[in-house]
C-alpha cells in the first residue's frame, strides 16, 4: 500500500495545473496551512464530495494500565476527527456517488 505525501501532492499540482513546481509545492503549502489555521481556531473544515475536518473537545476520564490495572486520569483533550462524504464512501466502495440534494 503506498502513501500519498506533500511530494505527490506537489507533483500532481504540476503535471495537471502547469504551475511551476515552486509554485505549486508553495500552492499546496498555503492550502494545507490554511486548513490548519483553520482547525486550530476551532473551525470545522468542509471539502465538498471530501469530507468534514472537525476538533472536538473530548472530558476528562479514568483509563486502566492494561498491564498493571492502576487507573490513572486521562486529561480533557482536543482531537481531530475527520467524517468522510457519502461521495468518497461510495468511491471507496467502488459505486456510484450519490445523487446531490444541490442540483434539486
Amino acid at each position: 500500500m503506498n502513501t500519498l505525501t506533500r511530494a505527490n501532492l506537489a507533483e500532481a499540482i504540476y503535471s495537471q495545473v502547469g504551475l511551476s513546481r515552486n509554485e505549486s509545492a508553495a500552492l499546496l503549502e498555503s492550502v494545507l496551512e490554511r486548513i490548519s489555521a483553520a482547525l486550530e481556531s476551532g473551525e470545522a473544515v468542509k471539502i465538498s464530495a471530501f469530507g468534514t475536518f472537525m476538533v472536538r473537545q473530548k472530558g476528562q476520564r479514568v483509563g486502566r494500565n492494561p498491564k498493571t490495572g492502576v487507573e490513572v486520569p486521562i486529561l480533557p483533550r482536543k482531537v481531530l476527527s475527520f467524517r468522510p462524504s457519502q461521495v468518497l464512501k461510495a468511491r471507496i466502495n467502488g459505486q456510484v456517488a450519490p445523487a446531490s440534494d444541490s442540483a434539486a
